[in-house]
């Protein structure tokens, strides 16, 4: 038997607010009292907090807290989310699952990279045989290979803070390298929406944003068509000044430790 596809959405749904009130529910039980800051009292069945406490903490009615933790369809803010991932005091992975099953963006995306990382990325961009580089969400230049560095005739070095939309709008070297340079830069326009919907509040995109749009009328242009697309793989062309006209087949991973950045590799045709 078929099942329409509004329905099929429904119970996809229901299963996600389900599984975000039990585990919301789970993780209440193991904060106490004394975690939390509050009186522990002297009658507790149980160590965790109490839903009236967690509500107040958050600044919320007992009743809408109760009604996230039985997976009911109510409508809470990004900031409530935050508030209640602070209280419960949730790990990064923990409220990345949170707001991943909350289907929301994080007002307060972590900034503080885990112990390691920018060391555990270059190592790992530095094994790989083709071109290679991490762009975060901003599209700054993380990590990048050698092979990386020569396809882009060293504007990695160039640049003391490299970030790829920069590069591709404001840099005279791009629009040689760049094979049909409009046509991609369009593209990356419309990529980097898609990228930055979620955190077009913060500081850092909006301020990105305010300088390519200041400094390059193309990508003003292109930004307020609100064109939205996947930065999906295929051909990718370069006119090297050395080594002349290349093809490579872009492939792009997310990374799964940090998601909010993404590994571009560049096989050669």
């Amino acid at each position: 038997m078929n099942v329409p596809a509004s329905s099929a959405l429904h119970e996809g749904s229901g299963l996600r607010r389900h599984a975000l009130g039990d585990f919301v529910r789970a993780a209440r039980s193991r904060i106490t009292p004394q975690m939390a800051g509050v009186p522990a009292g002297l009658r507790r069945r149980t160590p965790g907090l109490r839903r009236e406490e967690v509500a107040q903490l958050c600044g919320i009615s007992v009743t809408w807290y109760t009604w996230i933790e039985q997976g009911r369809e109510v409508s809470v803010s990004p900031a409530v989310w935050a508030r209640i991932a602070t209280v419960l005091q949730l790990a990064r992975a923990e409220r990345a699952y949170l707001f991943e099953l909350a289907e929301c963006a994080d007002p307060s995306h972590p900034r503080d990279e885990p112990a390691g990382v920018s060391g555990v990325l270059q190592d790992s961009v530095d094994a790989i045989s083709v071109p290679a580089y991490v762009l975060d969400r901003c599209w700054n230049l993380m990590a990048y290979n050698p092979q990386m560095r020569e396809l882009f005739d060293d504007w990695p070095v160039r640049d003391p803070a490299p970030n790829l939309l920069r590069y591709i709008f404001l840099d005279p070297a791009a629009r040689q390298l760049v094979v049909d340079w409009e046509q991609r830069a369009r593209r990356v326009v419309a990529e980097f929406r898609a990228d930055a919907g979620a955190h077009l509040d913060e500081d850092d995109v909006r301020a990105l944003l305010d300088d390519l749009t200041r400094a390059s009328p193309a990508f003003g242009h292109w930004w307020t068509r609100h064109a939205v697309i996947e930065r999906e793989g295929g051909l990718r062309d370069f006119d090297h000044p050395r080594m002349g006209l290349l093809r490579y087949r872009q492939v792009t991973f997310r990374l799964a430790t940090h998601t909010d950045m993404k590994l571009i590799m560049l096989l050669k045709e």
